[in-house]
């Protein structure tokens, strides 16, 4: 069970601060989405929340340890890090890629049939990378850094390229991840961050403006005005939380 702590962190490109000062406390046991409008910053606080990108201010710390002191292959074995897309520098086939995610750990390679299965990416096993979808290399790439068994995974809208029905079952997992380990998503699927994510973090330019539970940011008038949108909150049948139906320009 690991924690992570990011204290004032500021990146700057050029003029423009991509982040600023911005703390928050990770810890598992719940899924943690980061939303907001495109440039607020999330992809940028999830690169330094993976120790992929070095702040120009402020400190990210793993259990402690400044991530800058963790040797990098100790990082990539406790980090999983799930980017928007990959491109390798050679035609790995599918199982292949999977086979380097479990390089990270030791003994990791017993379970990649497993996770082939679990994923539906037996059929696809022996495919190489530019013969699958982009739906199928997210499947690939999940399976790839889940094979190691980090106690963080990061992931930066690993959905984008999902149809729904994979989609809702990518979130399933990562929620079933999280009971155990820190999970930090991307999302841009406000309807799904809201149904799936235990706690959500809203950015706006480089801030965060509200933290909390996935009920109450949907709630929070903030969520509208960040977005430039007027959302439409309706209950669940089962009774659950708000949820964001549709949405009208203001």
């Amino acid at each position: 069970m690991s924690r992570l702590l990011a204290e004032r962190l500021t990146v700057a490109a050029g003029r423009r601060r991509l982040l600023e000062a911005v703390s928050v406390d990770l810890a598992p046991g719940a899924l943690v989405g980061l939303i907001g409008p495109n440039g607020a910053g999330k992809s940028t606080l999830l690169r330094c929340l993976a120790g992929l990108l070095r702040p120009d201010s402020g400190t990210v710390m793993l259990d402690g340890t400044a991530l800058a002191d963790l040797p990098p292959r100790e990082r990539g074995r406790r980090i999983g890090y799930l980017p928007q897309s990959f491109h390798p520098a050679w035609d790995y086939t599918v199982q292949e890629i999977v086979e380097l995610g479990a390089s990270r750990r030791p003994g990791a390679a017993l379970k990649i049939t497993d996770l082939l299965r679990d994923h539906g990416l037996v059929g696809l096993a022996a495919r190489r990378w530019s013969q699958v979808s982009g739906g199928e290399r997210a499947r690939a790439l999940l399976a790839a850094t889940l094979v190691a068994e980090p106690s963080v995974l990061l992931a930066d809208e690993p959905g984008a390229s999902l149809d729904i029905g994979h989609r809702i079952g990518l979130m399933r997992r990562l929620r079933e991840w999280a009971r155990r380990s820190l999970v930090v998503v991307v999302l841009h699927d406000i309807e799904r961050a809201v149904l799936d994510c235990d706690r959500l973090l809203l950015l706006e330019s480089g801030r965060v403006i509200r933290d909390d539970s996935a009920a109450a940011v949907a709630d929070s008038p903030d969520l509208d005005r960040v977005f430039g949108v007027r959302f439409e909150r309706g209950a669940l049948a089962q009774g659950a939380d708000a949820l964001l139906m549709l949405e009208r320009r203001l």
